[in-house]
């Protein structure tokens, strides 16, 4: 196919603003997918994307366009809408190649929405036209302009009751710095305006430019595990082709492969002789594993290879890390099978084994994000069938030693002895949030009881506010997001990327059961609010741990000191029931012995901890 006749670009929105089903409409529209084979969210292809309607992993798909040499756009009541003019004579057809990704929305993936942007030229960016802006809207459309990508906006939803389409119109002119006249209304869900669209891809999008006789290079932009074929790249070609049975390379993973087969997704796979510069598709190889072949790598050929790899590559790196043990021991090696199998197609996935004197033996698993972890705990209790106990997400700390050393804990029980520390450094988060003006005051409110500082605060409209602030990554883990929720009725929303490592004043603070500290129970917090987290957490647990037949304390401490304590009471049989009239030293006499009895069951008595009790940090308010 001919450059200029090849268009690449993405869909880019907040999470529920129509990204995937204006996917399934375009795909209609071009005759992709006959009318008997479309259902919705056709490109969300896991069965957790359709239940929570959101989609998790990309999605490229290519698409063919028949247009007529001199059709172009019009404006009709503030829509656009194709126009052609007739002449006497046949007007000549020209057929494009689109190259489509539909995009994650959420903050977990944002590298994976950013490589997906390297690997086009344009995105179409839809806003629904009832919600507005919304703050995961900015976060893409920042890294749609870091990427130079023309951005086509697209006012979706227009057909609903509560669409107020001049107010959020003004929220795009605002944020793009376009006129009105370029926004284009539409109605996924029925299909209105789709075909100007599809228009304005053509027109706007530049034809990609590469060098089609160059070394061959080509961009990863994301990579999953076939069981029965083996690691698939999704690649865009920029420079050169890549032909079946070539022998290929990583360039930054310097790891060697065959191309077994390459084709491009309509939207399923569609074999071809060659993948030439300008296009996007798959690649089959010969690969193992993910972690060969990253994404945001570079592809070349062996024979001829790049000297120059592609801009911008970089190791995805989670931050957020929690346990996860099987129910019970026996199905340990079923649960490490599992993750390793999982890890193949998600190489964001990090784990390494963990043993829990309570918990027994399990795994530590690094995450993206709570979204991340969620996905993954759902996909190994429905595709491997396990019941899985998860305990607290926490985050990684940078610990230096008097020695000079510095190390890396991911967990609070990692930590070493306090009088060999010299400092502790946590990860901070620079974030956004986005809310209507009247909330501005409590989300400041919220920012400052979460130990961060608010930086900025600017109005993308009259009713708009951008809050800019910094945090600890640690204290947005819980429950941060449900709050932001609930003090702005709903209308709030979050976005965030790591910041750098602080120096803070950290302590470990450890629970106890019955006088048995928990370690799967342990966490890093900040001195100032030990003591706070300590007294929420033991009251929590009191209400998660069920009653024994003797008194349970639990407390909290940090080193050997206690800051917090609940008792859980003791159930109370009455062993005076069988006894009737005599002396009241009767009664004193089997009290007595069953005091004694439960004196003896609380020492050697063990207390059975519920699995809810590991995540009560996530329910803390």
């Amino acid at each position: 196919m001919d450059q200029s006749h090849i268009r690449n670009f993405c869909i880019i929105a907040h999470i529920d603003h129509g990204k995937s089903t204006l996917a399934d409409r375009l795909l209609e529209l071009t005759g992709t997918v006959l009318k008997r084979d479309m259902k919705a969210q056709l490109l969300d292809k896991m069965d957790l994307e359709r239940e929570r309607g959101i989609t998790i992993k990309l999605a490229p798909v290519r698409m063919k366009y028949q247009r007529s040499a001199d059709s172009h756009l019009k404006m009709v009541d503030g829509n656009a809408v194709a126009s052609t003019t007739s002449y006497p004579l046949q007007t000549t057809q020209v057929e494009y190649q689109l190259n489509l990704i539909d995009t994650p929305g959420h903050v977990d993936f944002s590298y994976e929405v950013s490589r997906s942007l390297e690997a086009c030229e344009g995105a179409i960016l839809v806003v629904d036209a009832s919600q507005g802006i919304q703050a995961q809207t900015l976060a893409n459309v920042y890294l749609a302009l870091a990427a130079e990508l023309t951005i086509i906006p697209v006012l979706n939803k227009i057909d609903l009751p509560a669409a107020d389409v001049e107010r959020v119109s003004g929220e795009v002119v605002s944020l793009l710095g376009c006129k009105k006249e370029d926004i284009l209304h539409i109605s996924a869900k029925t299909g209105q305006g789709i075909e100007a669209v599809l228009e304005r891809v053509v027109e706007a999008v530049p034809s990609p430019k590469g060098s089609p006789a160059g070394p061959t290079r080509a961009l990863i932009f994301d990579s999953y595990y076939d069981d029965y074929r083996g690691v698939i790249l999704y690649i865009r070609v920029f420079d050169g082709q890549i032909a079946k049975s070539d022998q290929i390379r990583m360039v930054s993973a310097v790891t060697n492969g065959i191309a077994l087969e390459v084709g491009s997704l309509k939207p399923g796979m569609s074999p071809a002789s060659l993948l030439q510069s300008g296009e996007i598709g798959y690649l089959v190889t010969n690969l193992k594993s993910t972690r060969e072949a990253k994404v945001g790598d570079t592809v070349t050929l062996s024979k001829n290879p790049a000297i120059e790899p592609l801009p911008g590559y970089r190791d995805v790196r989670p931050f957020v890390y929690a346990g996860l043990f099987p129910d019970s021991n026996e199905n340990y090696q079923l649960l490490k099978d599992a993750i390793e199998k999982l890890s193949l197609s998600d190489s964001a996935l990090m784990y390494d084994p963990e043993n829990s004197p309570v918990l027994g033996f399990g795994f530590r698993v690094g995450f993206l994000g709570l979204l991340h972890m969620d996905i993954v705990r759902e996909r190994l209790e429905r595709e491997y069938d396990l019941e899985l106990i998860i305990t607290n997400p926490s985050t990684d700390y940078h610990v230096g030693l008097l020695s000079g050393e510095e190390i890396i804990i991911k967990s609070a029980t990692d930590l070493p002895d306090p009088a060999s520390i010299t400092e502790i450094r946590e990860p901070w988060i620079k974030g956004e949030i986005v809310a209507p003006k009247d909330y501005v005051g409590a989300v400041i409110q919220l920012i400052v009881s979460s130990r961060g500082f608010q930086k900025n605060v600017s109005y993308v409209d009259a009713q708009l506010a951008l809050v800019s602030f910094e945090a600890p990554l640690a204290n947005l883990l819980t429950d941060f997001y449900d709050q932001l929720k609930s003090i702005t009725s709903g209308y709030g929303s979050f976005n965030y990327e790591l910041d750098n490592y602080r120096v803070e004043n950290l302590v470990r603070l450890d629970f106890y059961v019955a006088g048995d500290r928990v370690d799967a129970l342990s966490i890093m917090v900040h001195r100032s609010e030990a003591e706070r987290v300590g007294r929420e957490t033991v009251a929590k647990l009191k209400e998660v741990i069920p009653r024994q037949n003797f008194q349970v304390a639990l407390q909290a401490g940090i080193g050997g000191r206690f800051i917090a304590r609940e008792d859980i009471s003791a159930y109370r049989k009455d062993v005076t029931t069988g006894l009737y009239g005599g002396d009241v030293s009767r009664k004193k006499k089997v009290l007595a012995k069953q005091k004694k009895g439960k004196e003896r069951m609380k020492r050697f008595g063990k207390v059975d901890i519920p699995a809810e009790a590991f995540t009560v940090m996530l329910k803390r308010d």
